[in-house]
């Protein structure tokens, strides 16, 4: 297919397209002509991943660089694929380790990382910390700084449902081809973050509703 129909089929623009191909985010068409080059359906589905991760995920033309690099580099085990393009993914500001609340933060990510059995730091151990596990210490700083409840035995419920979360997060991915699962993997993360949040605050309303309606 043409520039014109990339576009058309994609519903992204035909100068997004030559700027995402500039940046190494959509690799060349195949030359054609001095100025015209052929797409395929392997540019349609990498330009839609690369749209769910600059416009719906918000995720700089770097990340994303970073994200789509991983998903490439076959050397890596499938695991290693995924972990390398999650951690790419915008995870927040990091700990403020100046700041004496974070050390108690940690302890208590630490604590519950224990108890649930899942690997210290959010990766192997020996490894930097994951993205993720310091997103969840900055957190757990700003919630015991205003006094709002942050021990282990108030974070381990959403752990635990989190986990579930998490079987099925993969159990989805495997719905998809082996060597299409750590891309599918990095776009179901970006987009359905969304939908968990929404869906949590809806059933916060629910309970609410459930709750106080006759007060």
């Amino acid at each position: 297919m043409r520039l014109a129909e990339l576009s058309a089929r994609s519903g992204v623009s035909t100068a997004t397209i030559k700027y995402y191909l500039r940046e190494g985010l959509l690799h060349p068409g195949r030359r054609i002509t001095a100025t015209q080059a052929e797409y395929d359906e392997e540019h349609l589905r990498r330009l839609r991943l690369v749209r769910a991760l600059i416009q719906v995920g918000r995720i700089p033309v770097n990340s994303a660089r970073e994200v789509l690099a991983a998903l490439q580099d076959e050397g890596l085990s499938r695991n290693r694929r995924l972990g390398t393009a999650v951690w790419a993914l915008p995870h927040g500001p990091a700990p403020d380790d100046s700041d004496p609340a974070t050390a108690t933060a940690r302890r208590t990510a630490d604590e519950l990382l224990e108890r649930l059995g899942w690997c210290p730091g959010g990766t192997a151990a020996g490894a930097p910390a994951a993205p993720a596990y310091e997103m969840l210490v900055t957190a757990i700083t700003a919630l015991a700084r205003l006094g709002y409840p942050c021990a282990v035995a108030d974070l381990e419920p959403y752990a635990r449902v989190m986990e579930q979360a998490a079987v099925d997060d993969l159990d989805m991915v495997e719905r998809y081809a082996p060597e299409d699962h750590v891309e599918a993997a990095v776009a179901l993360t970006v987009l359905y973050e969304p939908v968990l949040l929404g869906l949590r605050r809806l059933a916060q309303a629910e309970e609410s509703r459930r709750r106080f309606e006759e007060e």
